[in-house]
């Protein structure tokens, strides 16, 4: 019961002790952080919305090389910009994992605190160059406007490959919370310009950026606690933001669920699934308040009936982020499935 009343206080201190979010939702006390990336807190527990992003992660990352706010649409909005660290050891040229921070989509600036500590770190001493780019907040664009630039960052890491020492054999996404929903959607959405799902269409690809000619291609993605299945988020206990017709992702798509359940699989993963598909692997703590493991299980369980390579780690005590989520074992477990992954891509 205690345990219970202390998850409660610190989800309502966070709900209350941050700027409004975007667009007057959740009856004006949410924090950008969302579904993730606000309030790092470390340790271990809840985690705060956001897991170890934030100044702790930034402080543990060792690299060569690091370039910060690179503009990848050529527009100077700070909603294209985006971080790149290259790991210690010196080399010719590094594979590439996107990493995109979690915060309900409504933040459009949150490429600094993007788990650089736990995941991050964890890339780069595996030899992978990490990008961490921002993207259009629900205040700036609806969707598709958020992977439409995570898609366009893609198409400047081939175009830029040879000055950043990219190796676009191989590029993976990667995210925490809505970043993890960003980076399955953006890999299992490959090759697909015009999503279409019954009544719905949507533009995926985008046209942001001058390399629209470059291909938007990845090879595998991992997703941390991410609510990828938005006609699924009530399959659990996890609060329910917003109330009905206000949620963030009705809020992202500017649309209630009920009656535009077409719009809502072309804001899912499996909207987009298929036997030809890339692998994906899912981590997800069955005692996260935010976003119910169910969802992340849903994704999972729809890959594996489709045929597609997959896995699932759903930790018992691992809250939205936090250190019973971010173990070494499972540091271990993604840094092993895409080295699987590059190892499969070099055969074809």
């Amino acid at each position: 019961m205690k345990k219970n009343i202390l998850l409660v206080a610190a989800i309502m201190m966070s709900l209350t002790g941050f700027a409004q979010f975007p667009g007057g939702g959740f009856g004006g006390g949410m924090p950008q952080g969302g579904f993730g990336g606000g309030m790092p807190m470390g340790g271990g527990g809840f985690g705060g919305f956001g897991g170890f992003g934030g100044p702790q992660g930034g402080a543990q990352v060792e690299t060569s090389e690091k370039f910060t706010d690179i503009n990848y649409a050529y527009d100077g909005q700070v909603y294209h910009n985006l971080d790149i660290y290259l790991p210690k050891e010196v080399k010719d040229k590094y594979p590439v994992v996107v990493h995109i921070y979690g915060s309900a989509w409504g933040s459009n600036n949150g490429k600094g605190g993007a788990d650089l500590g736990t995941i991050g770190a964890a890339l780069l001493n595996a030899g992978y160059a990490v990008v961490c780019p921002n993207h259009r907040s629900i205040a700036d664009a609806k969707w598709p406007a958020q992977v439409n630039d995570i898609k366009a960052v893609i198409r400047f890491i081939r175009a830029n490959a040879d000055k950043y020492k990219f190796d676009t054999s191989f590029i993976a996404t990667s995210g925490f919370s809505s970043g993890g929903h960003l980076s399955a959607v953006t890999a299992l959405s490959n090759n697909v310009k015009i999503g279409k799902y019954g009544t719905a269409e949507y533009d995926i690809e985008g046209n942001v950026g001058p390399y629209t000619k470059e291909s938007s291609y990845v090879n595998a993605f991992c997703d941390w606690s991410g609510p990828t299945e938005l006609l699924q988020m009530e399959c659990g206990n996890a609060m329910i933001f917003g109330g009905k017709g206000n949620t963030p992702e009705e809020q992202l798509i500017g649309s209630p669920k009920e009656g535009n359940e077409d719009k809502f699989m072309l804001l899912s993963a499996t909207g987009f699934l298929d036997k030809n598909d890339v692998a994906g692997y899912m981590f997800h703590g069955d005692a996260d308040p935010i976003v119910a493991s169910c969802v992340s299980q849903y994704l999972y369980d729809k890959m594996q009936e489709a045929g597609v390579e997959s896995y699932i780690v759903r930790v018992p005590e691992g809250s939205h982020g936090g250190a019973a989520m971010y173990t070494e074992e499972n540091l271990k477990k993604m840094v092993d499935f895409l080295n699987a992954q590059r190892a499969k891509a070099s055969k074809k």
